[in-house]
């Protein structure tokens, strides 16, 4: 029980990481009474240059004073590109062009607007919050418009994504691996394996994931009740995972070998 007690202590942190990231996200954009509302014109002359009133570029809507890290942002410099807009395509693609420069994230995907979330708890912390642009992200009136809300969903579905593959990764850790150009491949478990740390080491196994097109190597549990067991569903063989349907041992490796070879 003792291993079980540390994956659902993995889990609680997990769930726990994610309410907070979900609760700041909501609290970046509840309504505040201080902001000030620009249109993208008028945004657009806050770049830094000799004459300009400031420096400040947006972010899913949300206008930040850079001037602190104006070596990153003037004119002529690497992020110049961000300076009086809103960008938030290029915070994840790296297309600084001037297509590429823009405002449209209603395709990317939920691990890239993560990492959107991630800028935007970064422009938060670092630099001072100023106002809105109105446009994609907000209205003439300051409130957020429906293509906010789905990002805000694309945002909350990422967390919960992450989440459920955090407890995967608990149940099953990534082994290690190495390929020598005499040997192949080998595979083998740890403690510590897929920077997953545990009270236990495990057997490699191919795990074949719904969709994916190639199997990878886990390391899998080889006693106790599987990880699946439900309560109303006490019996168990005391073979951990190892009966898991997804699973498949390698060709030549002993069943409960904690390194295998995978010859060229």
């Amino acid at each position: 029980m003792q291993n079980l007690g540390r994956r659902g202590l993995w889990l609680g942190l997990a769930a726990a990481a994610a309410a907070a990231m979900a609760a700041r996200l909501i609290g970046c954009w509840s309504p505040r009474a201080d902001f000030r509302l620009f249109i993208p014109e008028e945004l657009a002359r806050y770049r830094g240059r000799p004459g300009d009133p400031g420096l400040y570029l947006a972010l899913l809507g949300r206008v930040y004073d850079v001037s602190s890290g104006r070596r990153h942002y003037e004119p002529g410099a690497h992020y110049s590109g961000f300076a009086g807009r809103d960008a938030s395509r290029a915070f994840v693609t790296g297309d600084y062009s001037e297509g590429g420069l823009v405002d449209d994230v209603s395709d990317l995907s939920f691990s890239e607007m993560l990492t959107l979330q991630s800028w935007l708890s970064f422009y938060e912390k670092n630099y001072e919050f100023i106002g809105r642009v109105t446009g994609r992200f907000y209205g003439e009136d300051g409130l957020p418009t429906p293509e906010l809300t789905q990002a805000e969903a694309m945002i909350t579905k990422g967390l919960e994504a992450n989440k459920q593959e955090l407890k995967e990764k608990q149940k099953f850790p990534p082994c290690n691996a190495e390929w020598s150009s005499t040997r192949g491949s080998r595979f083998w478990c740890s403690q510590r394996s897929g920077g997953v740390s545990r009270d236990w080491i495990g057997v490699p196994r191919k795990l074949f994931k719904p969709g994916a097109k190639e199997p990878h190597c886990v390391c899998v549990r080889t006693t106790g009740p599987p990880s699946d067991q439900t309560p109303d569903n006490p019996t168990h063989r005391n073979r951990g995972d190892l009966d898991h349907p997804n699973l498949e041992e390698y060709t030549g490796c002993p069943p409960l070998a904690v390194t295998c070879y995978v010859p060229l």
